[in-house]
């Protein structure tokens, strides 16, 4: 009987996980992170900690991307130097494609990453002194 419902909810996650065509248009690479502002990893060159749930990342020149981590990564927010490694290739486009690797009270840990999101200019520019990146 857990045949049937199996494949039941694989066969629906399945269509609802597949991309829908529009005839329109022609398919791209980047028709899968659609709505989203993804960042590559190697752009990343700066960030702040305000405490230790809280990242905020300098991506290129004018770009500030807020993450939030699933639990506290403590003394991320004294770090000096800290890892963003991109779980899905070499760009981030949400918060489960990332986890920071940043030295902690026992040596190096790794942080999962629950959302990421780009900051507006107004946002970045909202931000306290001491947290911009």
């Amino acid at each position: 009987m857990r045949t049937p419902i199996l494949a039941l909810a694989i066969s629906a996650l399945t269509a609802a996980c597949a991309p829908t065509a529009d005839p329109g248009r022609l398919a791209t690479a980047t028709t899968s992170t659609e709505g989203r502002e993804c960042f590559f990893t190697r752009n990343v060159n700066g960030f702040s900690a305000p405490d230790d749930e809280t990242l905020y990342l300098r991506v290129g020149v004018n770009d500030v991307y807020q993450m939030q981590m699933f639990s506290p990564c403590p003394d991320m927010d004294w770090a000096q130097k800290l890892a963003v490694v991109s779980r899905s290739g070499s760009s981030v486009c949400r918060g489960t494609d990332a986890t920071i690797v940043a030295p902690g009270p026992f040596g190096q840990q790794s942080c999962m990453v629950r959302s990421v999101r780009k900051l507006t200019d107004v946002e970045a520019a909202a931000l306290p002194p001491g947290d911009r990146p």
